[in-house]
């Protein structure tokens, strides 16, 4: 007697990946193997790139900060310093994107942080 093989869910699974690697290049769409490696190591990458989005996003508002900062005659370390100093509870998001989108904001932020 032949052994029992549940032929429907192993193909099922197959499918479900294949159908994951739709649009990639080559074997790695449409050869079992290399497509599930494929699938795995991108997990992989989204996962990591997930942490680095952040760490980007942070990079990047600082720089628009520092930017910002140095038009009124302070550098991106000594504007934080007073700001934290003041007690003024707003975030590199909120500041970096006053400095870009609404600069009359961002210099009455500086002038407050200023005087205190």
């Amino acid at each position: 007697m032949p052994r029992s093989v549940n032929h429907v869910a192993s193909r099922a699974r197959r499918k479900k990946i294949l159908k994951l690697t739709r649009g990639y290049f080559g074997c790695r769409k449409n050869v079992w193997t290399v497509a599930k490696n494929t699938w795995e190591k991108g997990l992989t990458y989204a996962y990591r790139d997930r942490k680095d989005k952040k760490r980007n996003f942070r990079a990047l508002w600082i720089q628009r900060i520092n930017a910002a900062a140095r038009e009124e005659n302070l550098s991106y370390s000594k504007l934080m310093g007073l700001i934290h100093k003041s007690g003024i509870a707003i975030n590199r998001k909120v500041l970096a994107d006053l400095a870009l989108n609404n600069p009359a904001a961002f210099k009455a932020v500086v002038a407050k942080v200023k005087d205190a």
